[in-house]
């Protein structure tokens, strides 16, 4: 591909482990998400509808809730130990949780214990997952120069799409055709360990061993002692001596909630739906969320290629207006909408105007200092997305009990104006230069 013409062959090699890597930590963590509708009916005790939904709001949130530690945990390795060792750890994460929850017994077999146990997995890989994409992002930032950067990046984003798109189709024919629901996750499991073998032949970036390196010769003319801790103090004080400029820290955190913002209700809100007014089963609502994924695969891959030949931001702004005005009109919307064809052309366009960052994630990492960028970028990453699925998830219950589809504006609105405020920010601060907004002293 022309967009990918000038990397070197070690360059594209990296880019090509990062994807495969991605698609199948992805695949792994979508599995459950889009099988919940009928694993949920497996693991948890059955109850009236609302308690159902708040049930299937807690499952989905579980993988989400611990997010912020692992972000911490797998930024400091990231950011000390190097990004390689990272993505290689969380990916072989992936697949141990997913053994364990292909072996796990259901609730009509141990009672509450299964849903404790499938809780925890899913944790595990809300964990695992957490260094996954950002660590691969943040490794092709740092190893490709604009403009093959945006697409690279990207292309890194369309890898967990194609991971989502898999799963939905695995999880389709296994209920389509009444396999076992083991068989999925047994899949899932062994295309994890796939991804993390094939991972251990990355090489570390170039831009996080220089500034390694810079740091360890500072410390080596600096040094009083030689000791362990005076070493490791002496790193953090460098480390540290890295900022931000807070306006666009606030802009970086404004631009994460719309992601998941838009996913949920994409993919998730509707559910209830299509189950209470559509009668659709969960075979027939799994089926229907795989049609979904692959318009979503498809506006990705198109954003991805574009992006080599226009300004990333500018195509982010462009899709988040219309997506902002799709969701003020959403509860109207909503409320006419007569049919199963309605909702599903409804959920299309939603997938089409999501409020995603992507392709100009780079951008936005660029802005962070490097020996920073891994812990900043996946903790706000993190914390955003614990915070957006739970609000969601929960809130969502209650305000569509008590004002209706109305109640979706309590969360939509704020959010997409925080997102376009954000993305206005970056384009201001990028016809400058995003590294020159670092401030570092580390950077001369």
């Amino acid at each position: 591909m022309k967009i990918f013409g000038s990397l070197t062959r070690n360059q594209k090699e990296a880019i090509g482990l990062l994807q495969i890597g991605t698609f199948l930590e992805y695949f792994d963590l979508m599995l459950y998400v889009h099988m919940a509708v009928l694993l949920n009916e497996l693991f948890f005790p059955k109850s009236d509808p609302h308690t159902q939904a708040l049930v299937a709001a807690f499952a989905f949130c579980s993988t989400y809730l611990l997010r912020p530690f692992g972000a911490l945990l797998f930024g400091y390795i990231g950011d000390h130990i190097g990004r390689k060792t990272t993505v290689v750890i969380t990916t072989m994460m992936m697949a141990i949780s997913c053994m364990i929850m292909a072996s796990l017994p259901t609730y009509a077999q141990i009672g509450i214990t299964a849903a404790w146990f499938v809780t925890l997995c899913r944790i595990m890989q809300g964990l695992s997952s957490m260094g996954e994409v950002i660590g691969a992002e943040i490794y092709v930032t740092e190893l490709v120069k604009p403009p093959s950067q945006y697409p690279a990046v990207a292309s890194v984003a369309v890898a967990s799409v194609f991971g989502t798109v898999f799963a939905l189709a695995v999880a389709s024919l296994v209920t389509h055709f009444g396999l076992n629901w083991r068989v999925a996750f047994w899949i899932g499991a062994g295309v994890a360990v796939v991804g993390s073998v094939a991972r251990i032949r990355l090489r570390e970036t170039p831009e996080f061993l220089e500034k390694i390196k810079y740091i360890r010769e500072k410390i080596k003319v600096d040094q009083v002692d030689s000791g362990v801790i005076s070493n490791f103090i002496r790193t953090q004080k460098l480390i540290n001596k890295e900022k931000m400029d807070r306006k666009t820290f606030w802009a970086y955190l404004a631009t994460t909630p719309g992601m998941p913002l838009s996913f949920y209700i994409t993919y998730i809100y509707f559910n209830t739906t299509l189950k209470a007014d559509y009668h659709c089963s969960s075979e027939e609502i799994i089926f229907h969320n795989f049609l979904l994924s692959i318009i979503s695969l498809g506006i990705f891959v198109f954003v991805t290629i574009l992006s080599y030949s226009v300004n990333p931001l500018k195509i982010v702004k462009y899709k988040a207006s219309v997506g902002a005005l799709v969701l003020l009109v959403l509860p109207f919307v909503i409320i006419n909408s007569k049919t199963y064809t309605t909702i599903f052309l409804l959920q299309s366009f939603l997938a089409l105007t999501s409020l995603s960052s992507v392709p100009a994630n780079s951008i936005l990492f660029r802005s962070i200092p490097t020996l920073r960028r891994f812990t900043t970028a996946s903790f706000i990453f993190a914390v955003s997305r614990a915070f957006m699925f739970v609000l969601t998830s929960f809130s969502l219950v209650f305000l569509t009990e008590k004002f209706g589809y109305y109640g979706l504006w309590f969360i939509t609105l704020p959010v997409s104006i925080a997102f376009l405020w954000g993305i206005h920010h970056f384009q201001k601060i990028d016809s400058v230069g995003a590294d020159k907004q670092q401030f570092s002293p580390l950077a001369a």
